[in-house]
């Protein structure tokens, strides 16, 4: 018999907005969970793929009947990767009949990305090969 799950908590993107560059400052630890778990759930290669076709989607949403068919998985197995993204702050869904569509977070996707930015620090690194 399988241990039920605990919960997950549903992330704050706005908790995330006040993060320099990494290559600039550390990472304030309030703001490290957050981030941490949209990063985690961007680490597996499906939810990487959905957030693709969720992101670059025609008129900035997309029905989960475009995405399932997509993979060659199982459609619960789509929904729960589906469900990682929206907890993690990375996507919105909203349900319209018996479908659901999905629009991804740009606020939260321009934190992540920002996060990561090093342009700033390119002429500051110095990488040395093998002498």
């Amino acid at each position: 018999m399988s241990k039920p799950a605990a919960p997950l908590a549903v992330a704050d993107p706005s908790a995330a907005a006040c993060c320099a560059p990494m290559a600039q400052s550390r990472i304030p630890a309030e703001a490290a969970g957050s981030l941490a778990q949209a990063f985690k759930a961007l680490g597996d290669p499906i939810r990487l793929q959905l957030m693709s076709m969720i992101a670059s989607a025609p008129g900035g949403e997309i029905c989960v009947c475009d995405l399932t068919p997509a993979f060659a998985i199982s459609g619960p197995t789509i929904s729960h990767h589906l469900k990682v993204l929206k907890e993690s702050g990375l996507v919105t869904a909203e349900r319209r009949a018996s479908w659901v569509y999905y629009r991804p977070v740009p606020a939260l996707m321009r934190r992540l990305s920002a996060l990561l930015d090093i342009a700033d620090q390119v002429g500051a690194i110095t990488v040395k090969g093998p002498a």
